[in-house]
């Protein structure tokens, strides 16, 4: 199947109804040491930017082998708390329009050419067992999973500060 898996239609939905958030709302965090709605789209942002590159590496591969990054490290070390909301939220679904694009346009030969070197078992949301075959295809509706995991995150801290 060719196609986005709908990621531009649900970062452009998400985009309208976050946009109208306010600033000090974005920034709350549900309980010490739990990420703020800024906090967990940086963390998109990081995901969009570490998964773009495993997309378009893998078009050319046999593998599906991926660098793995410390999430928390990395949403620590950009203090995307001090980020102001609406340019998150501009980078956010501008990177993943792009990554829609590179779905989009990725050959179903590509996208559903088995592998058996992969480490989907590491780095994946829904992880594969290392020995199973997989597709491009599986990695990138995966990836598709997990944004929409990570935006009913967010409505829920911000659904917080309503009760």
């Amino acid at each position: 199947m060719n196609g986005d898996y709908n990621l531009k239609e649900v970062v452009l939905a998400a985009f309208e109804q976050l946009i109208t958030v306010e600033e000090s709302d974005a920034e709350k965090r549900p309980a010490p040491g739990k990420w703020s709605a800024k906090e967990i789209i940086g963390h998109l942002i990081d995901s969009a930017s570490n998964n773009h590159g495993r997309f378009v590496r893998a078009q050319d591969s046999d593998e599906l082998i991926g660098t793995g990054y410390k999430q928390d490290e990395w949403v620590t070390s950009q203090n995307y708390q001090a980020v102001n909301w609406h340019d998150l939220l501009i980078l956010w679904r501008q990177f993943n329009l792009h990554i829609a694009h590179v779905m989009n346009q990725t050959p179903d030969s590509v996208r559903n050419k088995e592998r058996t070197a992969h480490n989907l078992h590491q780095i994946a949301f829904y992880t594969i067992q290392e020995n199973e075959a997989t597709t491009l295809d599986y990695f990138m509706q995966d990836y598709v999973v997990h944004l929409k995991h990570h935006l009913g995150q967010v409505r829920e801290v911000l659904a917080m500060d309503e009760e």
